[in-house]
């Protein structure tokens, strides 16, 4: 099912796309349907009935309408106007469609402008209490600590959880679930602790995609559960661009449709961000920071309503971590420099969440780390140092389930995932279809966390 994702490189008929741009859901799947209908070619046949599937998932993230956005913003931001909605509309920070012709907000566009506008954020009527300045000192010892022990190691116990909501749970009818798991990579001695119910099956701990996989009838309790315990072991890099190897290797540099791909403004902004530079070292400094200096971040709507991801991040100049992370990728690749994804989960003992980050490799020094939206939002901050440590280096405190992107599950899900191409929370599907996002909740509880170090074991409270 996978392999049919290449057909969202081909383009919508022009009637088709102005209804959907227009918001007219209902009048573009009617069209589509017509098509459906007829002998077609079989590349549009695949795009059309995957163009189904988007307009059905699209149209459930824009949830307010103008009057009901400048609602939560004048109920929740002081002195807020109505001119300053329209200028954050405008200048496209509070994301935005038209559903049957009207302006529609995504769903998120409220806690993507308390994360991205401080200004905004210092406007609070009643202000939230966080961890944030906790978590920050954490990530600012464990750089300093890193930097000067060269290396940095830890022990981590948690466990994930999915819980189907009631109104969406089948009692009694089969159900699969695959949850994602820790893969080796940094991460080494990990363990399977405990699954609830009994998992059907581990994938193995190389798979690029690693889930433990449930094949149950569903009870009433709607959950299901996987404990663990890994190490994360990771080396400080600093590297050197005058010792970088005049022979390069060539993996990992191709395109993988329908997102990885160079398309003219792909070739032509990367040509602009990396001018005359040869080194490739260099060069990847140089796409980190364009792409930490210019692409803001923001809550994204679902991965499997965008047809090009990381052209979406160039043209839009904005996106969520793996938006980022995939730019990245993209521009590194046809620079000739071989980069990857990794994604799963950063967890601190302040909290944990998903998170998805790239990797790129330049001889002699091997692979390296790059996390792009941690960069971007220290260089918001002022955080120089640990805007350059996120170039090259990557802080342990991550599960890491994926290493490739849009690879499949072992085994592979029946229907379409609903995120096709990433897995952090876990899938679930009935014999007849997939469970959408919102019909499940995802929670993770640390149970221990502590440093690792040669002598002796250094406990985080």
């Amino acid at each position: 099912m996978l392999n049919d994702l290449i057909y969202l490189k081909v383009n919508l008929p022009e009637d088709i796309l102005k209804l959907k741009w227009a918001g007219y859901f209902e009048e573009a799947v009617k069209l589509i349907d017509l098509r459906l209908n007829k002998q077609i070619p079989t590349a549009m046949r695949k795009r059309l009935e995957q163009e189904k599937e988007i307009i059905m998932a699209i149209k459930g993230d824009y949830t307010y309408t103008f009057e009901s956005a400048l609602k939560k913003m004048q109920d929740n931001i002081e002195d807020f106007t109505e001119e300053e909605l329209i200028t954050l509309q405008q200048e496209s920070q509070a994301d935005w469609i038209l559903v049957d012709g009207k302006v529609m907000f995504n769903s998120s566009f409220y806690d993507t402008l308390l994360k991205t506008r401080d200004d905004l954020a210092a406007r609070l009527i009643h202000k939230i209490s966080d961890d944030g300045n906790g978590r920050k000192e954490f990530l600012n010892k464990n750089i300093k600590d890193t930097k000067e022990n060269k290396e940095a190691s830890y022990f981590i116990h948690m466990k994930s959880t999915v819980k189907i909501k009631e109104d969406a749970a089948r009692t009694g009818e089969k159900i699969r679930v695959h949850i994602p798991v820790p893969a080796e990579c940094q991460q080494s001695n990990i363990k399977i602790i405990k699954t609830y119910p009994e998992a059907a099956y581990i994938s193995p701990a190389d798979h690029p995609s690693r889930t433990a996989y449930f094949e149950v009838n569903l009870q009433e309790d709607r959950e299901f559960s996987v404990e663990y315990s890994y190490e994360s072991h990771l080396k400080y890099n600093a590297p050197d661009p005058s010792l970088v190897s005049k022979e390069q290797p060539c993996f990992d540099t191709g395109e993988l449709e329908p997102h990885i791909m160079f398309t003219p403004y792909i070739k032509e902004l990367a040509k602009e961000i990396i001018g005359d530079e040869t080194n490739p070292l260099l060069k990847a400094r140089k796409i980190y920071d364009y792409i930490t200096q210019n692409v803001k971040y923001s809550y994204m709507r679902a991965y499997s309503t965008i047809t090009n991801i990381p052209e979406y991040a160039a043209l839009n100049l904005k996106g969520d971590c793996g938006v980022q992370a995939l730019l990245f990728i993209t521009l590194c690749r046809y620079a000739g420099i071989p980069a990857k994804w990794q994604s799963g989960l950063a967890v601190t003992p302040y909290s944990i969440g998903p998170h998805d980050w790239a990797q790129f490799y330049v001889a002699p020094f091997g692979w390296m780390f790059a996390d792009p939206s941690f960069g971007g939002g220290e260089l918001r901050s002022n955080n120089t140092a640990k805007w350059n440590f996120y170039f090259a280096n990557l802080d342990p405190f991550r599960m890491v389930a994926n290493s490739e992107f849009q690879h499949e599950f072992d085994p592979p899900k029946k229907h379409l995932r609903h995120d096709p191409y990433d897995n952090q929370v876990g899938e679930m599907e009935y014999e007849d279809r997939g469970l959408l996002r919102k019909e499940y909740t995802a929670n993770w509880e640390l149970i221990d966390m502590h440093k690792i170090t040669c002598n002796n074991v250094n406990y985080i409270k």
